[in-house]
């Protein structure tokens, strides 16, 4: 198995397993929880990895300057989605989750982005893509429309629970890409 995979896959297991361990510090949800978005984005990483191995690679990306932006990618987006879940703290929650008596968060990384999570996990599965499999790409695409949705859906949540300052924040920020969108 190419070395590249293997940290990767390595990394994206860690990533996971603290980021469910995290989910336990989390405030108590309104109504259901929801791992929706925590199984797509395994099964997306998960079929990367497989296709990428089990295919011997057709798809691989066998050139070290795609490999290694791949691997910087990946590494900055796993690090600003845990950045993010830092100060995003015991408001943290699965897509479209709810939390009792939750707080509008706008420092850190929610300065410049609303959904800094959302865009750390895209950024790391894009550098993923990149490293590992072009196939990924197509995958990624899926996964970034079902957080663009995610998203959507709970900026209608926070302009309903923070009717005086939700506006001001979303006027200065932007959804997932900072300074462009």
């Amino acid at each position: 198995m190419h070395p590249v995979i293997v940290v990767i896959g390595i990394g994206w297991v860690i990533f996971w397993i603290a980021w469910l361990i995290a989910a336990f510090t989390a405030k108590a949800s309104r109504g259901r929880g929801r791992l929706g978005g925590a199984r797509i984005a395994l099964v997306i990483v998960v079929v990367i990895l497989f296709r990428a191995n089990v295919h011997g690679g057709s798809e691989r990306i066998d050139g070290p300057v795609l490999e290694g932006i791949g691997l910087a990618l990946w590494i900055a987006g796993l690090a600003l989605a845990v950045w993010a879940r830092l100060y995003i703290g015991r408001n943290w929650g699965m897509p479209m989750s709810r939390r009792e008596e939750p707080d509008l968060v706008t420092t850190g990384p929610y300065r410049f982005i609303r959904h800094p999570i959302y865009t750390g996990i895209i950024l790391a599965m894009i550098g993923t893509a990149l490293a590992i499999s072009l196939f990924g790409l197509i995958v990624v695409a899926v996964a970034a429309a079902f957080f663009a949705y995610s998203a959507s859906r709970e900026e209608r949540f926070l302009a309903e629970e923070f009717p005086a300052t939700f506006p001001d924040y979303k006027a200065r920020t932007k959804l997932l890409i900072p300074f462009v969108f």
